[in-house]
């Protein structure tokens, strides 16, 4: 799968991201847990992307950046942020294989580039390019 979107507000951003949750939960389930990768420059729309996701998923809550707690668990959906991550390891700490080998979990990292040798093949990967104070292009692969 490889698509490119161009959105000119967050609004479209998260829909664009509520599109892609719901494709997901149409899928058949994996042998392990669902991976997405994110990755682009502070403010490009990662997170903003990510509340739609996660309202496409069926997810009530606020969805905010986990930077500085790095991990946030929405039932099986979990959103990690690797901003402050500087090895692999530090987030194996944290239960991560456990985690990615659950066929029913949906796992969105931000900065997922900071841990790329630890995730598995299959990751699906987008990539957030900020084109102005409202647009972004987002690249999925």
């Amino acid at each position: 799968m490889k698509k490119e979107y161009l959105t000119i507000s967050p609004l479209q951003t998260k829909k664009i991201g509520e599109i892609l949750a719901k494709e997901i939960l149409k899928t058949k389930p994996l042998k392990t847990g669902f991976v997405i990768g994110l990755k682009g420059n502070l403010g490009g729309g990662k997170t903003t992307f990510l509340q739609g996701f996660a309202k496409g998923l069926g997810i009530k809550e606020k969805i905010t950046s986990p930077t500085f707690v790095i991990m946030k668990n929405y039932k099986n959906f979990y959103h990690i942020d690797c901003y402050r991550i500087y090895k692999p390891k530090e987030i194996l700490d944290l239960g991560f294989k456990k985690i990615i080998s659950n066929p029913k979990n949906i796992v969105a990292i931000e900065w997922a580039e900071r841990i790329k040798k630890i995730l598995p093949k299959n990751t699906i990967w987008l990539t957030f390019e900020f084109i102005d104070k409202n647009k972004r292009k987002i690249m999925i692969t």
